[in-house]
């Protein structure tokens, strides 16, 4: 391409002796685009286009367990009508009792999150969304226990049904958006919680 701007260049008065043939021009522009396009490589990015590290899928990942955590004590009525719906689950009693066995374990690892991840500009805009995703869907997963107390719908009649039908959907959700939120952070994709999504994204 050098020689072509160059021989733009030259002077109608240029001598013929320093003039170069057309057909080395044609040669040298056709090799010139002729050079093979290098292969694109398809990578997991983030939502800026760069590769998610390793890090920051384990700490999203692990973000997601503490509602999911949380929210199991709204399956108790699934359960008891599909106990074998409850063998899905036991791979989780393990680690379910260590989180257990620790005093306060819930407000720990709220405070871990929020404090420690969410809060510190060290960690990765991705590690800190998901993880304030996480802390919001905990906190929102309070919110139906506070209503419960307050209104205490007994054990029979019509406010008992909705109480059990409000903790199925609660439950139903709540494994929905962990496992959404477990595959999209293995894979290193950013995953948008429904209603919860833009309330966490406000907070960073």
């Amino acid at each position: 391409m050098a020689s072509i701007h160059l021989l733009h260049g030259l002077s109608p008065t240029t001598p013929k002796a320093l003039a170069l043939p057309r057909f080395r021009t044609s040669t040298i522009a056709t090799r010139s685009l002729s050079f093979p396009k290098p292969k694109s490589k398809t990578i997991t990015c983030m939502s800026s286009g760069t590769p998610t590290p390793a890090t920051d899928r384990l700490i999203s990942a692990v973000s997601y367990t503490l509602p999911f955590f949380n929210s199991l004590q709204y399956g108790r009525y699934l359960f008891l009508q599909f106990p074998k719906l409850g063998l899905l689950f036991e791979p989780l009693l393990p680690l379910l009792g260590l989180y257990r066995s620790i005093p306060y374990s819930s407000f720990v690892a709220f405070f871990a999150l929020y404090l420690g991840v969410v809060r510190n500009p060290s960690f990765s805009h991705y590690a800190r969304f998901n993880a304030m995703q996480a802390v919001t869907l905990d906190v929102l997963l309070v919110l139906p226990l506070l209503v419960q107390r307050i209104f205490s719908p007994g054990q029979a009649g019509l406010g008992f049904k909705l109480m059990v039908w409000g903790h199925n959907g609660i439950f139903v959700f709540s494994v929905f958006c962990f496992v959404y939120g477990l595959v999209s952070s293995v894979l290193g994709r950013t995953p948008y919680l429904p209603f919860v999504a833009d309330a966490a994204g406000r907070q960073l």
